[in-house]
């Protein structure tokens, strides 16, 4: 393999995702290909996210995945560069395991290796994948929901949820209407069936938003009986994005930017998609969105911030890949960038 191409294995394990990705960079003409996205998501019928069973999933699929993102990379382990693994922030049971993998494998075959923060692979996959140079991200996942910019060598939040993620609200709401998890895509479809909009609280606070009094609103009116549950799921993605929207629209004008991307599987939702166009086009700013598989968690992402890292120079011993559950988006030194 030439000196200027990486061949990269991305291993994701921050929550109920495991994920296995081969990506090749050439640094010479910077053409980059994504060869493989392997993932298996933990679901459930009745219930949400129980760490220990997740965990126990993870060791089950991890090496089934990265053997199935070699094949399709069609590659060997031998021939892999760069190991890059989601070292933060996430569920620690399932940190665990991705770090556990990456370790191994890179101590056995002597690869180097590197720790990336999920919630920046996030905005980095979401550059790499569109036109977006310098773009706002509405980052809406399952623990997170954060408006992102970069600014000074960081990136920047300026905004973000007050108590629960809006993903995770919105699995909270399904599990208590006994629609299992995840929920959101159920919300979704539900929603479709519906233009019934029923009056929710609405919490934006300056640039910070919370859920929670939306969340109690919901269940209550569900155990009521009163409404129909298509008329609530309706209601609640009108009133949840609408707060998205705006806190995201401020951080535009504040940031003086005129990108957004969005990320998080909470993007995979048509509707936010279709509120955050909405509101940029009325800004006079550009939207962007990528492929479902890339907004979801997935190995993909991590595969590449790794490789922007390394290619950066950054380099790390396996003493310093131990996880970190706690690192926040803006606690991460943006090396890789220049602009």
């Amino acid at each position: 393999m030439q000196d200027n191409t990486v061949i990269c294995l991305g291993i994701e394990s921050t929550a109920h995702t495991f994920g296995a990705s081969i990506i090749k960079h050439n640094t010479g003409t910077k053409k980059t290909d994504i060869l493989s996205n392997e993932k298996y998501a933990y679901t459930t019928a009745d219930e949400g996210m129980i760490p220990h069973k997740v965990s126990e999933q993870h060791v089950q699929e991890c090496d089934k995945l990265i053997i199935a993102a070699l094949k399709k990379a069609n590659y060997s382990i031998k021939d892999v560069t760069l190991i890059s693994f989601s070292q933060s922030p996430g569920m620690g049971h399932m940190l665990r395991i991705g770090g556990m993998a990456a370790r191994s494998i890179s101590a056995v075959h002597k690869i180097p290796i590197i720790g990336v923060n999920h919630c920046v692979a996030h905005l980095e996959i979401g550059r790499l994948l569109t036109d977006a140079k310098d773009p706002i991200l509405a980052y809406t996942s399952g623990a997170n929901t954060q408006i992102i910019a970069y600014m000074s060598g960081k990136y920047r939040i300026f905004g973000e949820t007050l108590d629960i993620g809006i993903g995770n609200f919105l699995d909270t709401f399904a599990r208590h209407a006994g629609l299992g998890f995840p929920g959101g895509p159920k919300i979704s479809a539900l929603a479709e069936k519906s233009k019934n909009f029923i009056d929710l609280p609405y919490s934006v606070k300056g640039m910070d938003l919370n859920f929670g009094g939306l969340l109690t609103n919901l269940k209550q009116k569900f155990d009521s009986g009163k409404y129909k549950l298509e008329d609530l799921c309706y209601s609640l993605q009108e009133i949840a994005f609408a707060m998205v929207c705006e806190v995201t629209e401020r951080a535009l004008a504040h940031c003086q930017k005129d990108e957004v991307v969005l990320g998080g599987g909470v993007a995979c939702n048509t509707r936010l998609q279709e509120m955050i166009t909405i509101m940029c086009t009325e800004r006079g700013a550009k939207a962007y969105f990528i492929e479902n598989q890339y907004y979801v968690d997935n190995a993909a992402m991590i595969a590449w911030l790794g490789i922007l890292e390394y290619n950066s120079g950054k380099r790390m011993t396996l003493s310093e890949c131990e996880v970190k559950p706690y690192i926040r988006t803006d606690e991460i030194e943006v090396h890789w960038r220049d602009d």
